[in-house]
This record gives C-alpha cells, structure tokens and sequence, in this order.
C-alpha cells in the first residue's frame, strides 16, 4: 500500500472513529434524558404550587414541548466546545454583526496594547515617594525594552503589545487561548530570556483524540489523574499540566502527530509554565466557551435573512420582462426548435440573439401585433427588513453588552442617551479587560520583573526573601483605549467637577478621557513651557535689540 493509500485509509479510519463517537454521545444522552424525565414526571404527581404552576409547569400548554435539561459544565460544554469554536469563527469572519461585535470588543478593550504603570507599595516598603518614583521609572523603562521589541516572541514576530491583541482576538473567537512562558539566553540587544508564545486551543486536546475532539471520555495518566480536553487534573480537581499537540488537529501531512506534557508550574519557582486565558462562566469549567456562543443560531439565521433581502434586491434592480401572444406560442427562443439535426447550443445561441431586446435610455421598441410587454415585479426588499434588523441587532448587543450604538457605530440620538449607551457597553470592555489583565498581563509582567531584579537591572531589596515585598514592588496598573468624548467641552468640565469634589483624581481623569498617564502629562507640560519660556525671552531679546538701535 503506497503513501496516498495509507493516508486515506487512515482518514476512513478516524471517520468510522467519529460516527461511532457521536453514535455513543447521542445514546448516553438518550439515556440520561429518559431517566430524568421518569424523575420529574414523579415529581410533578406530587408538587402542584409555586413554580411548579409557573415556570417549572409542565401541564400548561406552552410547556409541555419544553423539555430544558440541565447538564454538567462537562457535558453541556466541554462535548460542544469543537462544534462552538468552529461555528464562532466562522461568523467572525463572514457575519458583519459579529465581526463588528468581536472588533469592536478587541478595539475598546484592548486597543493597540494595555501599557503598565508601575505603582510601588512604599509604604509597605519602607521607602520615600521619591524613591519609589525613581525605581518605578527605572522599571518602565526596562519593560519598554523588553515589551516593544519583537524578541519577547519567540517566533519574533510580534511585540509584547501586539501579541494582547492576538491573544485577546483568539480568545474571543476560541473562548480561550494558551501562552507558554519560556526562559531561554538572552539573544544579542536583549538582556532578558523571556519570551512567550502563543498556542491556539485546538492544540490542546487529549493524547490520541480524533481529530482534536473530545467525546465525553476522560482518559487515565500513568500518574492517576485523568485527562479532560488535554488539561490534566488530579484528585482535587486542581489542573496540573496541559497537552500539547504538535500539529493543528486533523490538519493532514507528512509530520506525526505527538503531544507535549506542559506543567503549569514550574517545580522551583511556583512560576506558571503555561498559561490559560479564559473567563469561566460557572464552577467546574475548565475549557472556555467563545464570546458568540450564546448567540450563533440568531446570527445565523440573521445573516441568511439579510443575504436572502440582497439577492432579492439585486433580482429587482434587474429589469425582466416577458413578451405574451395572444395566440399563446410566444417567441422562438431555439430551446427545443424544429431543426433537430441542428447543434443545439448554436440554434439556442442564434434564437435568443435574434429575439433579444436591450432596454437602454430613451429606448423606443416596436412589438409584433399580437404581442404584449409583461414586466416582472418583486415584492422585495421587504419594507420591514431594517425594522427587523435593528430588533436582532439589539437582542445581540444585549447578549453580548454591546449597545447598538457602539456596535454600528452609529450615535444617531441626543447626548444624554447616546453618553448612557456608551457607558453601559464601557463597562463591559473594562470588565473584560481586568480579567485579562489579571490572566494575561500582569503575570507576564511579574516574571519578566522577577528576571529584571534577577539579573540586575532593577534594584529591589528583599524582592526574592518575602511574597508581600515581591508584591509591593509589583503592584501595578495597566492603561488602554479610553472611551473618548461625545462632547469634550462638558465632559472635561464634568471631570473637573469631579476632581474639586474628591470624587475622582487626575490620574484617573486623564485615563479615563484620553488614555494618558498624568504625571507623564505634568512633566511634559513643564519642558513644554520652559521651552516656550526661552522662545518668549529671545524675542524679548530681540525686541530690545531692535528698539535699542533705533535710538
């Protein structure tokens, strides 16, 4: 059996494998649905009040074909997760509403990079406000070294900044992304050995899984801990490393599929190896559901609605017209003629030349007696469909907090209710971006620090001998896309009622309206006006020279 023979054999084989898979999947689910609903018919003999005359009614007649089954994170996620992560990603890239959903979110909430602002506890240390601002500008520094150069990627394609928006787009997408954090000799230009790289979830799936699917069976490490959807956990519960595949699943070549044992800390340091972003909606969970999971059937279903209002658009912007008879027989048009020793495709050619009309401007056509022009119209698009679309876009925004303002782009209505639309999808974008932060950003941060003071280019006394003096000198925070103003003048005047009153600070005020950090504002304000300073002295200069020899 040559080379093509055994790949296709081996394609036939995994395909068996996945029909018997889905074959088991379905049978046990019948299985636990019929046992279930045994239970709750039991149940329902017996309690006939409060929910049960409600929402937990099964006698009412909406009811009785609502059969909702409650499954474990196990079963009702990690089973489906394959079939979500495809789907999302493909109404990512074909889907306007979800590509403006999933931009939007990256845009607001990360934007071109979350910068750090390192914040030193000195208080807790021990030391002065000057010393900690001194030892925090030295940090910034030495992370912008590291953060803007593409050598903290070690595909070296990307910088610290770009990889967040990678990182963040495949999380919304995939519902989750992986980061090894890996410690290797600094490269010429670079002191730190650090570097991260990025690993699609597909790649993590258990040892041998078809295709990268998971089908509701946890397989046993030699350790004894079982093996969920390529993350491994012990006993407890607690996840203690995660598999690796070396090749996209499925993806077929010449290169053998083998996986990676990954331990999600390191052994000396307590460090984490790998990191796993993912925001887990209940207990239990322990792979990421996509950012358009819950809704995918409307977006769906939307789509095909507005493709079907296009083609019927286009249809109608086409005139069509038919020409009637009175004795019914119509035009020859060669489709079945008298010469059948004639080729077909030249005879059809030939009749539909000669009996075709083109309509242009100012176009005068003389009929045949007998004959009539019948035009043909559409009853589309239909006058309902942007009513339509706009209920589906907000059902959307209101599944994915995302006002329908800020997912069209569109501020069509008064200050006050646009400022509150704007407000409300902020507060999801900055929801977001804390819990990426906290997974993603400030992890990396600290390690890279723990090298920094490490190898000495950040002084930190007593950094390595406590966890709180560690902690004190890496507090920090992180700044990103502000939300901007729809009317600058009231807005800067409202933070500045803020500000007098206590109720916020400029550090705050100046993230919050542009973005910037204010005692980076503050320092460039004063070189700005000592420099206007020595322009405004020599024209003064000059003035008098001037004045001088005209006297």
């Amino acid at each position: 059996m040559g080379l093509f023979g055994k790949i296709k054999k081996e394609k036939q084989l995994k395909k068996d494998l996945e029909i018997a898979t889905l074959e088991n999947k379905i049978a046990r689910k019948e299985v636990n649905t019929e046992s279930m609903k045994a239970q709750k018919n039991i149940m329902r003999t017996i309690v006939d009040s409060g929910y049960s005359n409600g929402g937990a009614s099964y006698t009412e007649t909406w009811s009785k074909k609502y059969n909702a089954e409650s499954l474990s994170p196990k079963s009702d996620i990690e089973e489906n997760r394959k079939t979500l992560r495809e789907r999302t990603r493909d109404l990512a890239m074909n889907a306007p509403i979800a590509t403006a959903a999933v931009t939007a979110t990256n845009t607001s909430a990360i934007g071109p990079g979350l910068v750090v602002k390192p914040k030193i506890d000195y208080e807790y240390l021990g030391i002065s406000r000057e010393e900690a601002t001194e030892i925090e500008r030295t940090i910034k520094r030495e992370f912008a070294l590291w953060a803007e150069s593409t050598l903290c990627d070690v595909a070296d394609q990307n910088n610290f900044y770009e990889l967040q928006q990678i990182a963040f787009s495949d999380w919304l997408r995939n519902g989750e992304e992986f980061v090894l954090i890996l410690h290797e000799k600094p490269e010429t230009g670079m002191p730190y050995g650090i570097k991260l790289r990025l690993i699609l979830a597909d790649r993590v799936c258990t040892p041998g899984a078809s295709n990268g699917d998971y089908d509701g069976i946890d397989e046993k490490a030699e350790n004894g801990n079982k093996i969920m959807n390529g993350i491994e956990i012990d006993p407890k519960g607690r996840v203690v490393a995660y598999h690796i595949s070396s090749i996209f699943p499925g993806e077929m070549g010449l290169e053998k599929q083998e996986w990676t044992r990954v331990e999600k800390r390191g052994k000396r340091t307590g460090n984490e190896n790998i990191l796993h972003i993912f925001n887990a909606e209940t207990a239990e969970q322990y792979r990421g559901v996509p950012f358009l999971a819950p809704i995918i059937e409307t977006l769906k279903q939307t789509t095909r609605y507005t493709q079907a209002e296009i083609m019927a658009a286009i249809t109608n912007a086409i005139l069509a017209v038919f020409i009637t008879t009175e004795d019914g027989e119509g035009l020859d048009t060669g489709y079945g003629g008298e010469d059948d020793e004639a080729d077909w495709g030249e005879t059809t050619a030939t009749a539909q030349k000669e009996n075709e009309i083109t309509l242009g401007t100012g176009t005068i056509v003389t009929l045949k007696p007998g004959e009539k022009v019948q035009a043909v119209e559409s009853a589309h698009p239909s006058g309902s469909y942007a009513e339509f679309l706009n209920a589906m876009i907000s059902q959307i925004g209101a599944a994915l907090e995302i006002s329908p303002e800020v997912l069209l782009k569109k501020f069509g209505q008064n200050f006050s209710a646009s400022k509150g639309a704007l407000n409300e999808s902020w507060r999801a974008f900055m929801k977001r971006r804390k819990w990426f932060i906290n997974d993603f950003c400030q992890v990396v941060y600290e390690q890279w620090l723990s090298e920094a003071v490490a190898i000495g280019r950040v002084n930190a006394p007593g950094y390595f001998t406590d966890p709180m003096i560690k902690k004190a000198y890496a507090n920090a925070t992180w700044t990103g896309p502000a939300q901007g103003c729809l009317n600058p003048l009231q807005e800067v005047n409202a933070a500045s009622k803020r500000i007098e009153e206590g109720l916020s600070t400029r550090e705050d005020e100046c993230a919050a309206i542009n973005g910037s950090e204010y005692e980076e504002n503050v320092r460039t304000l004063l070189r700005e006006n000592e420099q206007l300073a020595e322009v405004n002295r020599a024209l003064e200069s000059n003035m008098e020279e001037k004045d001088n020899g005209k006297n």
